[in-house]
């Protein structure tokens, strides 16, 4: 067990120590007048245990984690969608790509997404509800192919994977919005936005849940290849990577 520190990105990997980064964590005890026995929380360091004495970076969890901020922040924030836009999301059927989609069907606009395998266009067109779908790897023709899904061009790009699907996406678009900078002090807006979708049934996602921090490594490895937003739990089955943390004010 490690006392968690503040978690920044020029941290370095230090031997012996916990890996720095956003997992999720069930509050075992907690002196803490906000947090509770029993909370969910993210923003610890991977590991089983961690005793938190600075608590100010964490955040309760009452939604879809990072994925689901990406997501709202620039698509929302940035992207300024308008119903009725022409909406394109690369690697559609990952974890922030299967949201982007579904935010701009609630929204009214037309959305096309692209992903690798037969099994992730199904869920794309099937479960998130985009309007169309295709397998990038069985388009000789990038160019021809987003023609073919919007042939009065693109409005909104959600960018994921660069490359030559960049390079065909700019040849096709009309309105260029970029994504740049820090959005989480937009959290609460985001949760007033996503918390009734989510009891309303309106957002669905699929994961990969995996036991025990051993497994971690080999699920990340493998996140590039999967329609999933991959988690990791930690000797509470059905929770998302849930790790224990002691909270002291």
């Amino acid at each position: 067990m490690a006392t968690e520190e503040p978690v920044t990105n020029k941290q370095v990997l230090l031997k012996n120590q916990p890996i720095s980064g956003y997992g999720v964590a069930k509050v075992v005890d907690s002196t803490h007048s906000e947090y509770k026995k029993g909370d969910l929380i993210w923003g610890t360091g991977w590991e089983e245990y961690t005793l938190i004495t600075a608590p100010g970076s964490l955040f309760k969890i009452q939604h879809r984690g990072m994925a689901g901020m990406t997501a709202y922040a620039g698509f929302y924030e940035v992207c300024s969608p308008k119903k009725g836009e022409y909406v394109y999301v690369s690697a559609a059927s990952g974890a922030v790509g299967q949201l982007v989609g579904q935010f701009a069907k609630l929204l009214g606009c037309y959305v096309v997404g692209s992903a690798g395998s037969k099994e992730k266009i199904d869920l794309l067109k099937n479960k998130f509800g985009f309007d169309a779908a295709f397998n990038y790897k069985e388009e000789p023709d990038l160019d021809a192919a987003l023609k073919r899904c919007f042939p009065e061009g693109i409005d909104i790009y959600f960018e994921n994977v660069g490359g030559k699907m960049l390079d065909a996406v700019l040849a096709n678009i009309r309105d260029a919005r970029v994504l740049v900078g820090d959005f989480y002090h937009l959290y609460p807006k985001y949760l007033e936005m996503i918390i009734p979708y989510i009891k309303e049934g309106k957002i669905t996602y699929v994961e990969d849940i995996a036991e025990g921090l051993e497994s971690a490594p080999q699920l990340s490895s493998a996140s590039s290849r999967s329609q999933c937003r991959e988690t990791v739990s930690c000797n509470f089955p059905g929770l998302m990577q849930p790790y224990r943390t002691t909270i002291q004010r």
